[in-house]
């Protein structure tokens, strides 16, 4: 069975863009690409059939990653299908457990930094403090270069937890 995760950010041209290739290049380096499905989208649909942001592409060309991205909006219909809906910050987290239709469906949003910090062998915690933008990743929109570089550096960071925490869920289902 695929275990489906969708990252989140305003637009879907930054942060989850950035997130989404990340983690699936971490998802193909494990061997797991059969096993999850991985995309991005947007709270909102400014730049929907739009490119990603030239310089998440440019950076993420830099460090090694692919990035073939369209930008669209998340849609409230998508919870049902999703196992996990990763927000890029606490706007996100709560604009996203606000579409939930079930209290099981926003149980499923967590923030992409909760991951930072996890230990081996332990899943992020079920419930990320709401509104803590100490787990923010930064929207690098306005700014310049060095700020999609961060923004970089946090994904990755971030990814490493995730990707243990889908594996403990692969496993759980596999048992």
């Amino acid at each position: 069975m695929t275990y489906r995760v969708c990252f989140v950010c305003t637009g879907n041209i930054c942060r989850s863009p950035m997130a989404e290739y990340v983690f699936r290049a971490r998802v193909a380096e494990a061997g797991l690409e059969e096993l999850v499905e991985i995309d991005s989208a947007g709270t909102g649909g400014w730049h929907e059939g739009e490119a990603a942001d030239p310089r998440t592409v440019a950076v993420l060309h830099e460090h090694g990653y692919d990035c073939d991205h369209v930008a669209r909006q998340f849609q409230p219909s998508w919870f049902a299908r999703l196992d996990l809906v990763i927000a890029l910050d606490a706007g996100h987290l709560r604009a996203l457990r606000r579409l939930a239709p079930t209290e099981a469906d926003a149980r499923k949003v967590r923030l992409l930094r909760a991951y930072a910090h996890v230990p081996p062998g332990s899943a992020a915690p079920d419930e990320p403090p709401a509104g803590d933008e100490a787990l923010d990743v930064p929207d690098p929109y306005y700014g310049g270069l060095e700020g999609f570089e961060e923004c970089l550096e946090m994904v990755e960071e971030a990814s490493t937890g995730l990707l243990a925490a889908v594996r403990e869920h692969l496993e759980g289902r596999a048992a």
